[in-house]
């Protein structure tokens, strides 16, 4: 390669200067580097970014920018087809080559595979890297040499397999003789017109700065009470890295490598768990449409507006549902004990499709990442892989008090009931007249009745099953 040549870095989900295997083996090859990001929804297919993951996006290329500048670099921000843009780049610019860290999902592996094809063919160098998985989808199968069905088989195999060590963040980054030209950030217009997104900001610090102080306050403070605190959604029990790693502001092999492992392995599982999405989601392509168990099918679902529209909202009646769905458009995340009552909930409780609740979790969690989003709902659901059993069926009540049982979570969150006393929290239904008249509360105007009755919604789910089974 000319020397006077720039190089292309194509930033993706890896918006970090700290083990990014790209933007490394760029300034290794002795270039200028030239770093690029992309806006191109038609690659993403039917899932382009949801509303709070371009909120989160904003925040993170701002400071990705930032971070560039002060290593006297820039970031190109860019519109179009991926491949037009890049070839159209690579000319301007006299770049030849682009470097780039993989993403799995299949309809980003087919394009990728397309534009490496078609810039290979002009005789520029390409160069791919792992830098978002801890194995490559490609390199982990069991026994049979087949993909992976069962999480625990797979946790104890990737266990045995070494894992890269954290590469350390570049302190100059050389730049080329002249800039092109690039769009400001505002112009992709990806922040919220409305101002449901304004309670983000108290909540997050999206960008690599931001992940590597959560990372080391959940290391230094909160791991190892994991095991204890993970289930209680009142308190810091869990990491809270979910969108950090899903943008690639911090890379799994920086946690797993930051953590001890026999000491932390409860949390690792954790991380494994993401990698088992990832794997499943490469090996099993339809999988954000279709069910991986085929029976699911004939699932007799009962689509129903004013239902979904109710679970969206927080207005379901059941208290832990609620506040779990207000908490998630309120600060665009869930803690996770709560988003697997509130998604059974709705495809068990209320019998509505799971590719309805996936839709809207991809709307409005800044952590939605394809894989987990598929995965998760599909264990919820029963349909998918290692999968909870469709019959058992969370109780909203019972959950709400033994995960919940102060009421601080809940209180927080539906602050129309806080007045009730903990026996009545998760059932305000069952208190007295005078209870609520005291609470403040008139059930059905300040605060919704149930939408359904819990044990016959649980009946109902029951015969489905036994339904889709005959």
């Amino acid at each position: 390669m000319s020397e006077q040549a720039p190089v292309i870095v194509w930033f993706r989900r890896d918006l970090r200067l700290a083990d990014n295997p790209a933007l490394e083996h760029a300034c290794e090859s002795g270039q200028a580097v030239l770093p690029v990001y992309i806006f191109d929804d038609e690659a993403e297919g039917a899932w382009p970014d949801g509303g709070a993951s371009k909120w989160w996006l904003y925040y993170s290329l701002k400071s990705l920018r930032k971070d560039l500048e002060e290593l006297g670099s820039r970031l190109l921000l860019l519109e179009g087809k991926s491949g037009d843009v890049l070839t159209g780049l690579c000319k301007s610019t006299q770049a030849n080559g682009v470097f780039w860290n993989r993403r799995y999902e299949p309809s980003i592996v087919a394009r990728d595979t397309e534009i490496k094809k078609t810039l290979a063919d002009q005789g520029l160098l390409t160069r791919s890297f792992n830098g978002s998985l801890l194995q490559s989808p490609l390199s982990v199968t069991n026994k049979s040499g087949t993909p992976f069905k069962v999480f625990t088989p797979f946790w104890k195999h990737i266990q045995k397999l070494s894992t890269r060590k954290p590469i350390a963040k570049s302190q100059q980054l050389h730049a080329p003789g002249a800039w092109p030209r690039t769009e400001s950030l505002d112009y992709f217009g990806l922040l919220p017109k409305r101002d449901w997104a304004d309670g983000f900001a108290k909540e997050w610090t999206p960008g690599e700065r931001g992940g590597q102080v959560a990372l080391s306050v959940f290391r230094d403070k909160y791991v190892g009470k994991y095991s204890d605190l993970r289930d209680t959604p009142s308190v810091r029990g869990v990491s809270r890295l979910s969108p950090h790693l899903h943008f690639g502001e911090l890379s799994p092999n920086q946690i797993w490598h930051a953590m001890d492992r026999e000491k932390n392995e409860p949390y690792l599982r954790q991380i494994a768990w993401r990698e088992f999405g990832h794997h499943l989601l490469y090996h099993y392509s339809d999988t954000p449409e279709k069910p991986l168990r085929p029976e699911f099918k004939k699932f007799p679902w009962r689509p129903d507006k004013r239902h979904l529209k109710a679970w969206q909202m927080g207005q379901t009646g059941y208290p832990i549902v609620d506040a779990g769905m207000r908490e998630l458009w309120h600060t665009g995340w869930m803690h996770n004990r709560v988003r697997m009552i509130a998604s059974s909930f709705l495809v068990k409780h209320l019998l509505q499709p799971w590719q309805a609740g996936a839709e809207w979790f991809w709307d409005t969690l800044v952590d939605a990442d394809l894989a987990n989003n598929t995965m998760g709902w599909q264990w919820v659901a029963g349909c998918g892989a290692d999968a909870a059993p469709y019959f058992r069926i969370f109780n909203p009540i019972t959950q709400g008090e033994r995960f919940d049982g102060d009421g601080e979570y809940t209180r927080k969150w539906v602050p129309e009931i806080a007045g009730l006393p903990d026996k009545y929290l998760f059932k305000p239904w069952e208190a007295t007249a005078e209870l609520l008249e005291e609470a403040g509360i008139d059930l059905g105007n300040t605060y919704p009745k149930p939408i359904v009755d819990h044990p016959e919604a649980r009946q109902l789910a029951l015969d489905a099953y036994a339904d889709m089974r005959s």
